[in-house]
């Protein structure tokens, strides 16, 4: 409880954990808001916002309901983002994990891998696994997961090197405690609180990585998703710049609203602050 007492106390907090509702919000009701496929023509081309009753955010280049797009896009957004968040985090706790209590040489070879992965920018080697393996929306969220979990690789095995010698491990090796009941049942609780923080930074640019995957027409264009309308208004940026303006809008305040809440994680979960 005192935790959630820190959290409330930050007004950023507590407006990124509205702006986030609003957006799950979204992805909730899209399907009864808009129970027409928001891919489907709707009405005539390059309608502007407000001025037609039936499309308060206009339409785009096609005849596409843009209001529909963004309710349907927050569902893709939160979907492609949770998701590859938890592929970044799992893999990354199982590799920081290991490396962090075992060190030696298994901690070289893994570290070595990690290394390896963040040899390369995370959208150069996104590219290349989406050319490989296609662009469908299962794909994609996969592929920005893989590209992601260095990071947490990286501060999972930091934290298991300050936690591996405390004196409850060692009295759990006196008691004869296998290594892995060690590592999942005393260890890792106690390593976690940075790595959740940490997961906001990731489901960030995971939205980011994908949007920016669909405005280079690399995404899966079945989906209604924001980044494949503003790729879509790009052909009409000059005249019509609404069309991309407004899923532009969307994308920044569901990062804004997810890295607030990452902050106030920070704030409540830091053992720091817990004396204030």
């Amino acid at each position: 409880m005192d935790a959630v007492k820190r959290y409330f106390r930050s007004p950023a907090a507590v407006i990124g954990l509205i702006l986030l509702l609003l957006v799950i919000a979204m992805a909730i009701s899209a399907s009864l808001l808009y129970p027409r496929d928001p891919l489907a023509l709707a009405g005539r081309p390059l309608v502007w916002p407000f001025t037609n009753p039936r499309f308060l955010l206009g339409t785009d280049n096609s005849g596409r309901d843009i209001a529909a797009q963004i309710f349907y896009g927050a569902r893709i957004s939160l979907l492609i983002g949770g998701v590859a968040t938890l592929i970044a985090i799992l893999i990354g706790i199982l590799v920081g994990a290991f490396a962090g209590y075992y060190g030696g040489w298994i901690d070289n070879v893994l570290m070595r891998i990690t290394e390896a992965f963040q040899t390369l920018p995370n959208f150069v080697l996104l590219l290349v696994l989406v050319a490989v393996f296609g662009s469908t929306l299962s794909t994609v969220t996969i592929a920005v997961g893989v590209v992601s979990w260095p990071a947490p690789a990286r501060l999972t095995r930091a934290e298991f090197l300050s936690l591996r010698n405390r004196e409850f491990v060692q009295a759990g090796k006196t008691l004869g405690m296998r290594d892995i009941r060690l590592i999942l049942g005393e260890i890792l609780p106690n390593a976690l609180p940075p790595v959740i923080v940490y997961a906001s930074v990731v489901m960030a640019v995971a939205i980011l990585l994908e949007s920016a995957l669909a405005f280079l027409r690399l995404s899966d264009p079945n989906v209604a998703s924001w980044g494949n309308l503003i790729g879509l208004g790009r052909d009409v940026l000059r005249v019509q710049w609404y069309v991309s303006a407004i899923p532009g809008i969307a994308i920044l305040v569901t990062v804004l609203a997810v890295s607030l809440v990452g902050q106030g994680l920070n704030d409540a979960l830091n053992p720091r602050l817990k004396s204030r």
